[in-house]
């Protein structure tokens, strides 16, 4: 299974009670059978010309009510972040781990590369963050930092969690001894995921990837939002509904009024820049003029 799917559904299927795990675990073999036995679903989730995002919400779509909760987060998951030619597999997969998760209480991770397991990590991340307030976020970052100060400084600690040979178990209970009750449940998790999921020999490198990792999905998390005049509830709504089905996540908005963008609106979310102001069209025009290509298209006009 992809690192990413896998910490992912190592998140997912952890958090579930066992009546939802058996529904989830019938859920997915019922959406590998129908996989398997629509040709017209198969081409649809391979086709490559369809970017990860809008396949997810496809799949979304095709799944809305018709399975658990759980079970369309993690075909959608899948559809949106593995390859488009290995979808109907890694639906598969899931199938399986679901199974293997309600026979035996756990997944068996395998030793992966450094950077393999750290993507392990980050989609266990994900699953955690998607239900994350984002006024929780600066409190996960700061929290894994001073964790990963704390076994950076302490040599013994650092000996010990480090250490691939010392018994996993000891690991996460000395883990669970200094961090339960003191830090955000999600912290808590992430912490021992970093024990269970990625290599021994990185904890605090995974730590510090994961302080990063938070920062950004942060980022993607929150529109900064700036317009010449109020938006209104429906526009708005409009808004985080557009943005959702750009990125793929579910989108808080951080509106601030600026008349001096003349009209319009212009969004920030993550890397993405969306200018659709006024003063960006003008500025547009202005440099369109001054580097004479305003003026080359309108001699070589035809009408």
């Amino acid at each position: 299974m992809l690192a990413k799917l896998e910490g992912y559904a190592a998140a997912l299927l952890g958090s579930l009670d066992r009546p939802v795990l058996n529904t989830v675990a019938d859920d997915l073999a019922l959406v590998e059978q129908t996989v398997l036995s629509r040709s017209d679903l198969r081409a649809v989730l391979t086709d490559t010309s369809i970017s990860g995002v809008a396949r997810g919400q496809i799949v979304r779509d095709l799944l809305d009510q018709k399975v658990h909760a759980s079970c369309a987060r993690l075909v959608v998951f899948a559809a949106t972040c593995v390859p488009a030619q290995d979808v109907p597999h890694s639906v598969a997969e899931l199938a399986v781990a679901a199974r293997r998760w309600r026979d035996t209480g756990s997944l068996a991770h395998e030793n992966l590369s450094l950077m393999s397991a750290r993507r392990r990590v980050g989609g266990f991340a994900d699953a955690l963050l998607e239900d994350l307030d984002t006024g929780a976020f600066a409190r996960v970052e700061k929290e894994l930092f001073g964790w990963a100060r704390t076994v950076e400084g302490n040599a013994g600690l650092r000996r010990l969690l480090l250490d691939r040979d010392a018994p996993l178990a000891q690991r996460l209970d000395t883990t669970n001894a200094l961090l339960a009750n003191k830090v955000d449940p999600a912290t808590l998790r992430l912490a021992h995921f970093v024990i269970e999921g990625g290599r021994a020999r990185d904890v605090v490198g995974t730590l510090d990837f994961l302080v990063d990792y938070v920062a950004r999905a942060r980022d993607w998390r929150v529109a900064r939002v700036h317009t010449a005049r109020p938006l209104d509830e429906a526009s708005q709504t409009q808004l985080v509904g557009s943005l959702a089905s750009l990125t793929g996540k579910n989108v808080e908005l951080q509106i601030a009024d600026d008349p001096s963008l003349l009209g319009g609106v212009l969004v920030e979310v993550g890397d993405l820049r969306l200018d659709a102001t006024t003063r960006g069209r003008l500025t547009t025009l202005r440099d369109a003029v001054a580097s004479g290509h305003f003026y080359e298209s309108a001699m070589n006009r035809n009408d």
